[in-house]
């Protein structure tokens, strides 16, 4: 039987936000068992390129990343956040370590091909960008590591690189040895039926109820592109997904996705 693996997924609104940071931190470390934590950036960075006169600019969500931005964002993400959480898990005695994808070459990206958009210095993933073994044998040492949202692409060139799909790239790669759980954390209980209520929570998703809600507008907006990937993640061997607040990770309201 394989051993049990939680992948946690935290997104900006929690690090801009100390106070919910570190209680985000203390729920983590009483999830025993083996788990990775991958983060995305905050409100730092940006703030940061307005101070230098540097206007941030974003499509479809995604950062555009020219050079200037990328020295900013890799300061932010790879230095002062990372480094953040990793000192709170720590103090909470979870030995964290903090990476990019740099570090240990563990992950691999290409630069993203100019289309429609140059999103400039971003980075994307395939099935060959993870390496899992130098991750299970960080796993087996009993520490948890901690990703940033910079990536390489093993020319001298960091990246940045969406953080869910981070967290959906290095579940995959370990889905073979681990039995993978994948969380994304964010500020609601799960999947809404209704999203004027919170507590609307969807227990349990299956492929099948899933063409079913989103042809009936239950999902829809911005919540499409999450499910795609989560599903993207059972197909590609990830046990669970799970949807969750970041606050509630060790209570039972949250929403999982199942293959069948």
């Amino acid at each position: 039987m394989r051993e049990l693996l939680k992948v946690f997924k935290i997104g900006g609104g929690i690090i801009d936000d100390s106070a919910q940071l570190g209680q985000f931190v203390i729920e983590l470390s009483k999830i025993a068992g083996k788990k990775i934590l991958v983060h995305g950036g905050g409100k730092g960075a940006s703030d940061m390129l307005q101070i230098l006169g540097i206007e941030p600019r974003m499509i479809n969500g995604r950062r555009i990343t020219d050079a200037a931005t990328l020295d900013i964002v890799t300061m932010f993400y790879a230095g002062k956040t990372n480094k953040q959480i990793v000192a709170l898990l720590q103090q909470q005695q979870v030995n964290a370590l903090g990476l990019s994808g740099a570090d240990g070459n563990v992950i691999r990206a290409t630069k993203r091909p100019v289309r429609e958009v140059d999103y400039g210095f971003a980075g994307d993933l395939n099935d060959q960008s993870v390496d899992a073994n130098l991750l299970h044998q960080l796993l087996q040492q009993d520490l948890t590591p901690v990703f940033c949202a910079i990536t390489h692409d093993g020319q001298g060139q960091l990246l940045n690189t969406n953080a869910d799909t981070i967290a959906s790239s290095v579940a995959k790669a370990l889905a073979s040895q681990y039995e993978v759980e994948l969380h994304f954390c964010f500020e609601k209980n799960g999947v809404l039926a209704d999203v004027q209520d919170d507590q609307s929570v969807i227990p349990q998703i299956t492929p099948t109820q899933y063409q079913e809600l989103k042809a009936n507008g239950v999902i829809a907006a911005g919540m499409l592109p999450k499910m795609e990937n989560a599903f993207a993640a059972l197909e590609a061997g990830v046990e669970r997904v799970v949807i969750e607040h970041a606050m509630k990770i060790n209570e039972p309201i949250k929403t999982v996705l199942c293959r069948s």
